[in-house]
């Protein structure tokens, strides 16, 4: 599915865009539950079900959420409900392109939805994801499927090219769990960020390792992905899944293994976090029906 150069350009970049990831009836599909979904929270002032496998709700908003103006920004392991989202796992242009950079043998860990309404102020505080998924090996990758057309305006995704090749950095403040980087660490690399733009049904790839982060959606258009986290089968994870769903490590392409490859390097365990979303982890309120998060 990917050239040489495409494979290439992932390893030295820690991303890469791909175009038609799914077919345009998977890209419809997948959009229609978004848009029944964002119609469903309007009914609610608070994040509701149903609770996804370790209890947490499936549905988050933010704090300035309303019925009138929708600030549905995350659904949790979309594919536990949604036959068009398991699909998209399963049998989807994607994940052959996913094989292609970490080898035949691989296998599923969690998925989401990040949704960027007009006039949410959701905002992603940098962070590398291995730090929330951390494995034996680092041959994760993080599929970015564009549910919109992301553009500079509707809160983009923002990367750091070659970080993915540096340290990991701490998500912790002390004993607090942050979730992100230090704010010392963000401006260091903010000068070095890339916007990455595509249309609607292409994907960002991106390695688990790469630094990145995202601003608040500042245009009329919304910008919703569908983040899918997929792993080479010898790579077994070191904590629990902080997105716990029934399917994780179910091998989408090639065979299982009992053998896990390992990397020496230190590795800082996240926490279990019990809110609905890494977003409140983030300090980012959510909606609440008593005002609070």
């Amino acid at each position: 599915m990917l050239s040489d150069t495409q494979i290439n350009d992932f390893w030295r970049d820690g991303y890469l865009v791909a175009p038609d990831a799914v077919t345009p009836a998977q890209l419809d599909a997948l959009r229609r539950d978004v848009a029944g979904w964002v119609e469903e929270s309007r009914h609610h002032s608070a994040p509701f079900g149903p609770p996804t496998l370790d209890g947490r709700p499936r549905f988050d908003m933010g704090e300035e959420h309303s019925a009138a103006h929708p600030a549905l920004r995350r659904i949790n392991n979309p594919s536990d409900i949604s036959a068009a989202y398991m699909e998209v796992v399963k049998s989807s242009a994607m994940t052959d392109m996913v094989a292609d950079l970490v080898g035949p043998d691989l296998k599923f860990h969690h998925c989401k939805i990040n949704l960027k309404l007009p006039g949410s102020n959701t905002e992603v505080g940098y962070h590398q994801d291995f730090a929330y998924t951390p494995h034996t090996n680092d041959d994760l990758v993080t599929c970015l499927l564009m549910l919109d057309d992301m553009t500079l305006d509707n809160g983009c995704l923002k990367v750091i090219p070659g970080s993915h090749k540096g340290p990991l950095y701490s998500l912790y403040d002390g004993e607090r769990f942050t979730g992100a980087v230090a704010p010392a660490v963000e401006r260091q690399f903010k000068p070095a960020e890339i916007a990455v733009t595509g249309r609607a049904g292409s994907v960002c790839f991106m390695h688990t390792c790469l630094l990145h982060g995202s601003d608040a959606n500042r245009s009329d258009k919304s910008r919703g992905l569908y983040i899918c986290v997929l792993s080479a089968a010898d790579a077994f994870p070191l904590s629990k899944n902080v997105m716990a769903n029934p399917n994780e490590g179910m091998i989408l392409r090639g065979h299982p293994t009992r053998t896990a490859r390992l990397v020496a390097r230190d590795i800082e365990l996240p926490i279990a976090y019990k809110q609905a979303s890494f977003f409140a982890v983030q300090g980012q309120r959510s909606a609440s029906a008593g005002g609070r998060a």
